[in-house]
This record gives structure tokens, C-alpha cells and sequence, in this order.
């Protein structure tokens, strides 16, 4: 570890592109660099690809280094609150997932005694944050230990910068600026205020009244120069991030939102696309039940945010329904229940809920003037594509918004008395009553569930960030993308169900649809619905999940008396195949040294809404983790291993062989293009 002023680190990274290394200087001027930091594997994001990466990194004996804007690790099952498994039936009978994340599994169920000990039943295992995040940083630091890696584990820090330069024929990252930051002495712990509150001091150099700032840079390992004129690359680094946060600073091209319809992705809602309408976020918070009635007092703003709470279905329209959906905590004591075909056990007094509900604290804006995740040219025009001018990518007031919503809804579920999608009528079948049910505890504090003073989780849950394209390939010629027609098991040549595309994308869909037998679709046979999804040769991961979307609202702001999903927002929604993650998906344009995990890989707007749940995120990582190691180790880019494709090269059947060696599957059991049933993966 090196600790230089920046004049120093300036001479010292003989690799760097002079003529950009200046622009870092003068954006920052007076902060000198406090740490320089030599990675094989620089992971941004702490989230589970994040985690996933770092782990098998460190098995293998590398120096990882790992940024989080949190001061967690696990993502979606601790810092964003979503601490309930969400999975498959088969898969999960057949417990075949990659090795790190059946380890997580397990050690829940080690921890509690039981791997449901929320008894929800949205899925098998429902546990606390808090927890997830102890476990799964012991974790790594079992795997360093076992691997005889080094971890470098920086919490609370952003990535502000990315130093390119060229190399070969290609441009590479050789270095990357942070900002870690902490609080100033004598002033409230990280955690206090939510991040709508402190996300863009994050992102300042300057120490601030909340926060002292530390400037690091992360460079590749010492190399001596033999070395580095014989590599191909001397580290990688991984955007793990949730909304891709690396795929915007260093502009690849990319995909936001709702894709143009087309014979790839037939059921889309726009027949232009729509980069604002992405998936609704979400704030979790846990709620505690009580044997006596508390108080519940609104919040100034609820009255903004109550036309949008619902139950949503009158099949759910329970509170205990809800409640238990993600239970997180109980005796299981409570009485056996049954509401709307649905079972559960009643809340009980100590019994913890986590809420995650679509017409609830999902947060859902679909404009340009409310998108969360702002687009390459909402970016540029706000001067974050501009040297040291990333502020993370994101719209503070949306943020904001989202949390006050979520606030909101917890209000709505112990004191409310309407409901935004009952109709009042008594008659009518879609009528419903709403009724309080105050006796229920909203927990806050930096000892919660949610480890916050005010009780939402650290980080939004995000279900959709910028997708990448990958790079043309055979049969991809605008870019690799994985689309709706290689997943989903919905009849897209249903004329009543799909929405309408001219004669010849509907004739393009067919032979997509048809395989081996496109040429004679081409040529006028009838086509039929394909029963399984499209067989990669650079597979590298698996999942298996539903698409099922959170849609953006079809009005501006969300929260509007009388408003409905955007029209079409769930025209693919249904069961998809058990699919495979190949490794073009992971790969992006412009630069040969970056690889992609997480939901930021290159999917489609509808293949996103089933590549994004957890057991996904901990393969594509794993992926991501074990390409690095095998292309630092090889003296081969990931570019390389795919250019023969689509016949695999032999360094792509190694690292396949890899992966599987260590436990880290690539296909399904009985999936190939040569089994036409695969009814047993429900």
C-alpha cells in the first residue's frame, strides 16, 4: 500500500495517458491523493455480483479491491433491504445454484436454526438485512483466507473518475478515482439521513459539514515493464454497480428503458422506446408487531403520496396477506390463516415484516423531468460526462420522493382507510375495504433491520439500471443483446396477445422462434412457439426467474390521483425458460479491460425483468470473477476468449470447464437443443 501526494502518483503511473491525466488534476486540484491502491480485480459495487466477484477473486488468490456508496455488502438482500430469496421451484428443489450462494443459504439456515425464519410466504428463506450483510462478509474473509487473496474493503465510497488510455488497438481503464467518505468528528453517524440527503456530498471532493473526504486512486498491480509489454491487460475492473454506474462515467454504449418493438423484443410498449420508463425503485422498511395499538402519525407528506397506496388485487387485499408476504422475523406462532386462496400465519407481537409492495413503496416515474436513472444525454447536459463531474447518475429528487412514498406507505398500511384501486361501489366485484391496523411498530435506528436512523434501507432497490450492448458478434451485428424472444415462454406469435409489428419483423420473429428450421420459416412454412430458451456456446452462468415487471406510471409525478401502469408496461410479463448468461452479455464496447455483472449486462428491457434476481446476480458475478482471474492468468482479454465464435475457441471451453469445476454451473441439467421438453423447469 502507497501513500503519495498526487505530483508523486503522477510520475508514478508511467501506463496512464498523459494527455488525460491533467483533467483529474485540475478537477481536483486541492485534494491531494490520500491512498493508492494496487488491484488484480477492481470491483465497484458491493452489491451481490459485487460480493460474488470479489469471492471467487479471492479464492483464486488475487488482490481485490472493492468500492460500496454503502457500508454493506450483499445489495439487494442487506443494504437495499430485499432480504427474501426470490426463486424458482425446480431450481430450488434441485438447490442448483453457484457455490457461494448455496454457502449463503446454508449459513442462514446455521445462523437461525431454519432457513425461513420469517415464515413469509414469498419465498423459502426471509431474514434480516443486518444479518446478511455479517454473513456474507465473513464470508469473503473466509475466502481470502482460504485462497490466500487480499481483500481491500472500502464501504462508504463512490467512484468519481475513470482514467483511460489506449492500448493495442483498443482503449483500457488504468485507473480509477474514489471518494470515501466519513463523518466529521462530533457530528451523527453514516446512516443518519437518508441518501436523497447525502448522496451528492458523496460525490463532492471538498470535506463538507457532515463529511471528511478521502481521495483515493485504484491502479493495477506493480508490473515490471517486460510484464506489461506482454499482457493484454495488467487488472480488471467490474461494474457491479446497481444502475451501472461505470457503463455511464465511461460512456459505452448502453440501453435505459423500454426498447423499440421489434421481432427481438415483440411485446414491447413502444414502438420507438422509451429510456425514462424504467422499472419502479423501491425503499423497504420493517415494521414490528406490538400487542397494544401505537400512535400513527402521518407524515407532513402523506397527503401527496396516499391517492397511490393499494392493496392492488382483491385477492390481497389483507393486511395480513401483505404483512407475511416478506415476513423477515417470527415465533411462528401465529394462528394459521387463509385469505384469497393464500396461507399464512397471523402477525403475532415480536413478529418483523419487510415491505416490498408494487402499489406501495415502489416508487414508479416514467418522464424525463422524474427518471431516476438519467440517460446519456440528461448526463451530458448536465455536465456529468465531463472530467470529475460524475455525481453518481442519479435524480436527488427522485430519490427523495421515493423515500418520502415509502414513509408514506407504512402510514397507509396501519392507519389508512382507502384504497387507490377499490372500487367504492359495494357492488361492484372490484370493491374492497381498507381498515387500520395500528398496532404495528415502524423500526428505526442504527440497530434495525435496516442498520438506518430513520428505518428505510441504505440503498434503494433497484430492479433495472443501464443495460450495456455488447460488441457486434455473428448474428449480432448493432451489438449483442440478450431479448424477450430468447427467454420467455409467453406465445409471442399470439396475434391477439402481441402487440402488432409489420409482416416482415413478424416473419424475422418466426424464424427467431423456430431454430433450426428458420430457413424454411424464411421461405413460407409455419412457424410454431419455440419451448426453450436460446442455447449459448459462451455460457457462462445460469437463472431462472418469472418477467414480471414493476412499470413505470403512465402519468407524471406517480403519485397522481387515478393513475395506471404505463399502457402495455406488462405486455411480456409471464414464465420465461431457465436461461444462461453468456459471456458476450458481460463484455462492453470501447473497452477491452471491463467486465459488466449484475443487472447491467446486455438484456433487453423484458429479458431484465427476469435477469434480475438474486440467484442471477451471485452467477453473473461468480462469471465475472473467475473471467478475470482466467484472463489475467492466460494473457487474454474476454474479447478474445469470444472472437471465434459461434464455434467456442479453446480457451472458451476452458474457462467453461472452469467455472463448472468450481462449482459454478453454466447450464441446466437436461437443457440442451437437443431436448424439446423442458416442462419440468417450472
Amino acid at each position: 500500500m502507497i501513500k503519495k501526494p498526487l505530483a508523486a502518483l503522477c510520475l508514478g503511473l508511467v501506463s496512464l495517458e498523459l494527455g488525460y491525466f491533467p483533467t483529474i488534476l485540475a478537477a481536483a486540484e486541492d485534494k491531494p491523493v490520500d491512498r493508492t491502491i494496487g488491484c488484480d480485480i477492481l470491483i465497484a459495487g458491493g452489491g451481490l455480483s459485487g460480493t460474488a466477484t470479489a469471492y471467487e477473486g479471492l479464492l483464486a488468490g488475487k488482490q481485490v479491491c472493492m468500492t460500496e456508496i454503502t457500508d454493506w455488502v450483499g445489495g439487494q438482500i442487506s443494504a437495499q433491504g430485499v432480504s427474501a430469496l426470490d426463486e424458482r421451484p425446480t431450481q430450488r428443489s434441485k438447490k442448483y445454484f453457484p457455490r457461494g450462494y448455496l454457502e449463503f443459504r446454508q449459513k442462514i439456515e446455521d445462523y437461525y436454526g431454519k432457513l425461513n425464519p420469517g415464515h413469509c410466504w414469498v419465498s423459502e428463506a426471509c431474514f434480516l438485512p443486518k444479518d446478511a450483510h455479517k454473513i456474507l462478509y465473513g464470508m469473503l474473509r473466509t475466502a481470502e483466507r482460504k485462497g490466500k487473496g487480499k481483500l481491500y474493503w472500502y464501504p462508504n465510497t463512490v467512484v468519481k473518475d475513470l482514467i483511460v488510455g489506449k492500448r493495442g488497438d483498443g482503449q483500457q481503464i488504468n485507473g480509477v478515482v474514489a471518494i470515501q467518505h466519513q463523518p466529521q468528528p462530533g457530528t451523527a453517524p453514516v446512516n443518519t439521513e437518508t441518501l436523497s440527503q447525502t448522496i451528492e456530498d458523496a460525490y463532492s471532493y471538498r470535506d463538507s459539514s457532515k463529511f471528511q473526504k478521502r481521495k483515493i486512486v485504484f491502479i493495477p498491480p506493480a508490473q515490471t515493464p517486460k510484464q506489461s509489454a506482454t499482457s493484454p491487460a495488467s487488472w480488471y475492473v467490474v461494474d457491479a454497480t446497481e444502475t451501472g454506474e461505470l457503463v455511464g462515467l465511461a460512456d459505452v454504449p448502453y440501453r435505459l428503458g423500454i426498447d423499440a418493438r421489434s421481432a427481438d423484443e415483440p411485446s414491447s410498449a413502444s414502438t420507438t422506446g422509451d429510456p425514462y420508463c424504467t422499472q419502479g425503485f423501491t425503499y423497504p422498511f420493517a415494521m414490528e408487531t406490538t400487542a397494544t395499538p401505537q400512535p400513527q402519525t402521518p407524515p407532513a407528506f402523506y397527503a401527496q403520496y396516499a391517492p397511490y397506496y393499494s392493496y392492488e388485487l382483491k385477492r390481497l387485499a389483507d393486511f395480513g396477506v401483505v404483512y407475511s408476504y416478506r415476513r423477515i422475523w417470527s415465533s411462528g406462532a401465529g394462528k394459521a390463516t387463509k385469505f384469497g386462496g393464500i396461507n399464512y400465519t397471523a402477525p403475532t407481537p415480536g413478529d418483523i415484516s419487510m415491505q416490498n409492495w408494487t402499489w406501495g413503496n415502489d416508487y414508479r416515474p416514467g418522464s424525463a423531468q422524474d427518471n431516476l436513472i438519467l440517460d446519456r444525454s440528461q448526463l451530458q447536459v448536465g455536465g456529468q460526462l465531463q472530467p470529475g463531474g460524475w455525481m453518481g447518475g442519479l435524480r436527488t429528487d427522485t430519490l427523495r420522493k421515493g423515500e418520502e412514498n415509502a414513509q408514506g406507505f407504512y402510514h397507509w398500511l396501519v392507519a389508512g382507510e382507502t384504497d387507490s384501486r377499490a372500487n367504492p361501489d359495494p357492488k361492484s366485484p372490484n370493491h374492497w375495504v381498507k381498515t387500520p391496523n395500528p398496532n404495528q411498530r415502524y423500526l428505526s435506528g442504527l440497530n434495525s433491520p435496516m442498520g438506518t436512523a430513520h428505518g428505510l434501507s441504505k440503498y434503494p432497490y433497484i430492479r433495472e439500471g443501464r443495460r450495456i450492448i455488447g460488441r457486434p458478434a455473428y448474428g449480432y451485428k448493432d451489438g449483442f443483446v440478450i431479448s424477450e424472444v430468447d427467454m420467455s415462454r409467453n406465445n409471442l406469435l399470439d396475434p391477439k396477445k402481441m402487440p402488432e409489428i409489420s409482416s416482415a419483423e413478424y416473419r424475422r420473429l418466426q424464424a427467431s422462434l423456430s431454430g433450426v428450421n428458420a430457413v424454411n420459416v424464411l421461405t413460407g412454412d409455419r412457424a410454431t412457439p419455440r419451448n426453450r430458451s436460446t442455447m449459448y456456446a459462451d455460457t457462462v452462468g445460469i437463472g431462472h426467474y418469472a418477467i414480471d415487471f414493476h412499470p413505470c406510471m403512465q402519468n407524471s409525478p406517480p403519485e397522481s390521483a387515478n393513475n395506471t401502469d404505463r399502457e402495455g408496461g406488462r405486455n411480456g410479463e409471464g414464465q420465461a425458460y431457465p436461461f444462461q448468461i453468456p459471456l458476450r452479455a458481460m463484455i462492453p464496447q470501447k473497452i477491452d479491460n471491463m467486465l459488466v455483472a449484475g443487472k447491467s449486462i446486455a438484456t433487453s428491457h423484458v429479458a431484465a425483468a427476469a435477469y434480475r434476481i438474486h440467484s442471477f446476480e451471485w452467477s453473473a458475478g461468480a462469471a465475472a470473477g473467475t473471467t478475470a482471474t482466467f484472463a489475467l492468468e492466460k494473457g487474454i482479454t474476454p474479447a478474445q476468449i469470444v472472437e471465434n465464435l459461434p464455434n467456442p475457441s479453446p480457451s472458451m471451453i476452458e474457462l467453461r470447464k472452469r467455472l463448472e469445476a468450481s462449482n459454478n454451473p453454466t447450464s441446466f441439467p437436461n437443457t440442451s437443443i437437443l431436448n424439446n421438453n423442458w416442462q419440468e423447469w417450472k
